[in-house]
């Protein structure tokens, strides 16, 4: 895994540099938004760990224009002040995780391995259970050969439950593969939502979503729920 750090704290920025290579991570580190801008012209980054309030700007101008020119490399922001409407901001932005300083280095490294793994997720090929198919490439969704038109986070909830099918998933596994963040507007309340939405969505498919009560929520065909409940 390759990640670009733009960090102008000379002692945060080398902490985590070292603590990154030991967890076998090459980062390359900046303190600028020129500098950052110069790297990503040329090397290609698994994902972008990018301070907010830099000398030349604020890190939130690199991740709009990254993506506006369609960059997909994932982003954790960094800052030294929590504000809600900050965070929302960013990820309004394309953030993919939102940390505040001073963090633990562990947790920023969970969440990197965190994204990427969504981010293969996403690039694995069609799943398909009865005549529900999944396609995370293509972004489609498809019922008996007709497109099933899916809300974002209904959709990544499927992927979830379909990449895991038949195996039981608490909500806070779903809330963590969902969003990827301790969120302050989210809790798993949510979740129980999106999974009334989806089971609607996929009634009459031949595919159900079974809630196994204080452990969580299982996917699978419905002769086959069926027989194992």
């Amino acid at each position: 895994m390759r990640v670009l750090l733009v960090e102008d704290a000379e002692d945060l920025a080398e902490a985590t540099q070292r603590r990154l290579a030991r967890s076998g991570m090459a980062c390359d580190w900046v303190t600028t938004l020129e500098q950052a801008r110069a790297c990503l012209d040329v090397q290609g980054y698994d994902a972008l760990i990018l301070d907010i309030n830099l000398p030349d700007g604020s890190g939130t101008d690199l991740l709009r224009q990254m993506r506006r020119a369609g960059s997909a490399t994932p982003v954790v922001m960094l800052t030294a002040q929590f504000s809600v409407d900050d965070k929302l901001s960013a990820f309004a932005l394309g953030a993919d995780d939102y940390l505040i300083k001073p963090f633990d280095h562990r947790e920023l490294e969970a969440r990197l391995h965190a994204i990427l793994r969504r981010e293969k997720a996403d690039r694995s090929p069609e799943l398909v259970i009865g005549a529900l198919s999944y396609n995370p490439t293509s972004g489609l969704v498809q019922l008996a050969g007709q497109p099933l038109e899916l809300a974002r986070r209904e959709f990544a909830l499927l992927g979830l439950l379909m990449r895991n099918r038949g195996q039981v998933l608490s909500k806070k596994r779903l809330l963590e593969g969902l969003y990827g963040f301790d969120d302050t507007v989210a809790g798993e309340n949510a979740i129980e939502l999106y999974v009334a939405r989806l089971r609607k969505r996929l009634s009459g498919s031949g595919v159900e979503i079974q809630t196994l009560r204080g452990r969580g929520y299982r996917l699978d065909a419905t002769n086959e729920v069926a027989k194992d409940a």
